[in-house]
């Protein structure tokens, strides 16, 4: 049984974790399927954006302690997160449409995402430190540029819950839609992602993560070049020419 589906809807690959009698806890399968999945809609063009969802209700309720299989926990710690950054540095737009539970390592796979749609029955929790545990999943580094260190410290060493409105309000969510709509509304965000200049807004993706880690004169400069390979797109030509003649330009991502 796949733990990850799959469906394409146009430009748009839908991506749904799918254990939803565990509340879609992430074991080795669904990690190993997450990664496989990953590399196949990267290399697939014809995807230029994609909805990471969970099933039955509910994102996901992190890492399946019981089924993490049996290798030392530093060689699975790496593993885990190099499945998460798979999906941080994913080259095309992303949107996680979350519902119900989103805590642990599954919040931080979806916080990850470029912007995070959540319903009104969402409720986020960095749960590490009501298990014992300290912060993983890329949290550490995802936190305090999303939403500062002092909120970050309060998400990750209380452990509570978020709803969806307060995560809104502290940054960490773009929308919140009413309970059970948080797919739909994220469908129309990656709809309006897969129309734009595919190869431009995955430069600028790429500029924007980087950013935290550059000084000025390498923004310049990382942005010099990547301007140079957007201008020799055919979708450039395609702007260029639609303002010319005042018509609506559209993009193929080419």
């Amino acid at each position: 049984m796949n733990t990850v589906e799959v469906t394409t809807r146009g430009a748009v690959a839908e991506v749904r974790l799918s254990r939803p009698d565990t509340k879609n806890a992430i074991d080795r399968a669904m990690w190993d399927e997450l990664a496989e999945t990953a590399r196949r809609l990267e290399a697939d063009a014809s995807v230029r954006a994609v909805v990471l969802s969970g099933a039955g209700g509910n994102f996901s309720s992190g890492l399946d302690l019981s089924g993490s299989g049996d290798a030392h926990h530093l060689t699975k710690m790496r593993f885990w997160g190099s499945v998460v950054s798979l999906w941080h540095h994913f080259p095309k737009p992303t949107v996680a449409a979350v519902s119900g539970v989103c805590v642990g390592i599954g919040m931080n796979l979806a916080l990850g995402c470029d912007f995070v749609v959540a319903d009104e029955t969402a409720r986020f929790s960095e749960i590490f430190a009501k298990r014992g545990l300290c912060v993983d999943g890329g949290g550490s580094w995802l936190l305090p540029r999303l939403i500062g260190l002092h909120r970050a410290k309060e998400l990750v060493l209380l452990g509570d819950f978020v709803a969806a409105e307060r995560a809104r309000e502290m940054g960490l969510v773009r929308e919140v839609a009413p309970a059970g709509e948080s797919e739909e509304r994220a469908a129309r965000l990656a709809d309006r992602l897969a129309a734009g200049p595919t190869i431009a807004l995955s430069l600028s993706k790429s500029l924007l993560n980087a950013s935290f880690d550059t000084s000025y004169a390498q923004a310049l400069e990382a942005e010099a070049r990547a301007q140079t390979i957007s201008a020799a797109t055919e979708d450039v030509k395609n702007a260029v020419r639609a303002f010319r003649e005042r018509t609506e330009v559209v993009f193929h991502g080419r």
